[in-house]
């Protein structure tokens, strides 16, 4: 088996899916992105596929884990990222069944199979499993009601992993606060002082950078990290821990 570990990385066109590509690469690591729209990401192979077909098509589940496995070419499978995700936006009363079901089935179930796909490679690797959650899962606000019930259920998905999977794979999550993608400075196009608001919410006075989570995502693959599983890191610059009542 070859030294180089591999890391496979969902989402991996998005904010924080490049910076996880970048920082695993300039650490040495063979890194397979893949998302469902063509590359936009650096990494050493990409795969074009949609984590909802994993979940319509056991055809589709097979090809992926034998294109994931013949890019391994018995390299030291290291780390599985479950970066990807969907936002369906709506309040109580206008979120369909179709976009609710679709939000935990992105977020939630393609997690699971992707690891129940690479289960074997991973503990021979003696690897890691690290999910991307967000602060939604224990803070949350109006309109997000089938992103945050999934990011609590992909955080109790990562804690009931780490118990089951025992000393096979460790599993952890790391949640993030507003993080300052693409995606988010477009949604302020035109609102800068509700851009300036947001990060004065914030004990730090800013939004995280992408690479503040990747670091921390390298840091969980290490042997610094192997006494660490089933355990959320939030990376919110102390927003998690404040209150906003009056002054």
């Amino acid at each position: 088996m070859s030294e180089q570990p591999v890391v496979l990385i969902t989402g991996a066109n998005g904010g924080i899916g490049k910076a996880l590509c970048r920082t695993f690469m300039k650490a040495g690591y063979f890194v397979i992105g893949t998302d469902r729209e063509n590359q936009n990401c650096p990494c050493d192979a990409y795969l074009k596929f949609n984590l909802i077909d994993l979940i319509t098509s056991d055809n589709h589940l097979q090809d992926f884990r034998v294109n994931v496995l013949d890019l391994l070419e018995h390299r030291n499978f290291k780390a599985l990222i479950n970066n990807a995700a969907t936002q369906k936006l709506g309040r109580v009363g206008q979120i369909t069944t179709e976009e609710f079901s679709h939000t935990l089935n992105v977020n939630v179930t393609a997690p699971l199979l992707l690891t129940q796909l690479f289960i074997e490679q991973l503990e021979k690797a003696k690897g890691t499993v690290i999910n991307i959650g967000s602060i939604h899962a224990k803070l949350t606000k109006q309109g997000f009601v089938s992103y945050a019930t999934s990011k609590a259920a992909l955080l109790g998905l990562t804690q009931a992993m780490a118990v089951d999977l025992c000393q096979r794979v460790r599993v952890n999550i790391i949640q993030p606060a507003a993080t300052r993608t693409e995606m988010l400075v477009a949604g302020f196009e035109g609102r800068q002082e509700s851009y300036k608001q947001l990060q004065a919410f914030h004990p730090l006075g800013r939004i995280a950078e992408p690479c503040e989570i990747a670091k921390v995502a390298i840091f969980l693959v290490s042997e610094a990290a192997s006494f660490i599983t089933g355990t959320a890191i939030n990376i919110d610059g102390g927003i998690g821990v404040r209150l906003h009542d009056p002054e």
